[in-house]
């Protein structure tokens, strides 16, 4: 399961792309991305770490099918905002999300309650992304049927979406897979995690309601931001730039949080009346998302693929999947840079990364050794 929809997000980035790039409805698009790629991955990737980080067993089988669920979901979206599907596959797409987030978040809380022990902090940013999800979702079903309050509406699900159920994510989970993908202990990591989510909860608050008020997104943006530079700056001090550099993994992670820190600013320049959503959209693909999921896969497949103890297969693997990883990431933040500047040619850059770890993810996929 895991390996399938690791393999299905690079297909959905792709097709992501091919909708772009081919004319269809831009939203079309970007839910091709998120709902059919990246939310069934990170629920996922969620069912992964959350046994972690409360010390229990593993996820019981129910919650191993959800993302199959969310993939679903996805699925409906596309095909109605492409024009394939009836309007009211939406308000459907819409209510399952809601429905699954809600219980994936009520199987997280009785995990932390049955935790050995105090959990660890990066379950408390899982629950407060799943919380965005759900009232990103409850947010758009209300616009759909409130026409009035749509334009509103929606900005607040793509803040809550993007930001918070994404960006809450990935900011929890790369305090823990950072030091898993160097080999090295952060000993601040939970610390910061403890200190930042509030900050973190805020900001993405300020940005969802930034249609009532929009300078608000400025304020949104500018608290993100300090926590990404605050992440940044601890990973400096704990491993150094060249090491941050140095491994596959490690520089697409870190890249992606550079990434977002600059859609922020971009998000922030639109909320000023600066810059069009469109491109700042398409930049929190390119700049975040892309080198972010490329470089989680390049760590986890391998775990995934051989679970237990280290094997010389799993590293293997891994050697395989982090080749090129500094230049993929390049080629993300390169293309999503144009993007961002209203460059259509940074759609080839972006489709070249993409390329080039589908091609690392089939060869690893095919070894034995």
């Amino acid at each position: 399961m895991l390996i399938y929809l690791g393999a299905s997000v690079v297909a959905a980035f792709g097709l992501a792309i091919g909708l772009a790039v081919t004319g269809a409805s831009p939203a079309a698009a970007a839910h091709a991305a998120f709902a059919l790629g990246a939310m069934p991955l990170i629920f996922a990737a969620m069912g992964h770490f959350v046994p972690v980080l409360t010390r229990s067993g593993a996820a019981e089988k129910p919650i191993h099918f959800l993302p199959l669920v969310l993939q679903l979901a996805g699925l409906l979206v596309v095909a109605a905002l492409a024009g394939v599907l009836p309007g009211w596959s939406l308000h459907l797409a819409a209510s399952v999300g809601i429905a699954a987030a809600l219980g994936f978040l009520a199987w997280q809380w009785r995990r932390g309650r049955a935790a050995l022990g105090r959990p660890h902090p990066g379950l408390a940013w899982y629950k407060a992304a799943l919380g965005c999800l759900a009232v990103a979702l409850v947010a758009i079903l209300a616009g759909l049927l409130w026409p009035a309050a749509y334009a509103v509406l929606r900005l607040a699900h793509l803040h809550l979406n993007t930001l918070g159920f994404i960006g809450l994510t990935a900011i929890g989970t790369l305090h823990v897979l950072m030091p898993t993908a160097l080999g090295q202990p952060d000993p601040q990591a939970a610390m910061r995690l403890r200190r930042q989510l509030p900050w973190a909860l805020g900001g993405v608050a300020a940005s969802a309601a930034a249609g009532l008020i929009p300078l608000l997104a400025v304020v949104g943006g500018f608290v993100i931001g300090g926590v990404l530079i605050h992440t940044l700056h601890g990973w400096w001090r704990t491993y150094g730039l060249t090491r941050l550099l140095g491994d596959g993994a490690a520089v697409a992670l870190t890249g992606a949080t550079c990434g977002l820190l600059l859609v922020i600013g971009a998000g922030a320049l639109h909320g000023m009346g600066g810059m069009l959503a469109r491109p700042a959209i398409v930049g929190f693909f390119a700049l975040f998302l892309l080198p972010l999921v490329t470089g989680a896969l390049s760590q986890l497949l391998p775990v995934w693929r051989h679970p237990g103890p280290l094997t010389p297969q799993r590293t293997a693997m891994r050697a395989r999947l982090v080749r090129f990883g500094s230049l993929r990431t390049a080629l993300f933040l390169a293309g999503g840079g144009l993007l961002l500047g209203g460059v259509a040619a940074g759609a080839a850059l972006l489709a070249a990364g993409i390329a080039l770890f589908a091609g690392v993810l089939g060869h690893a996929l095919v070894q034995r050794a």
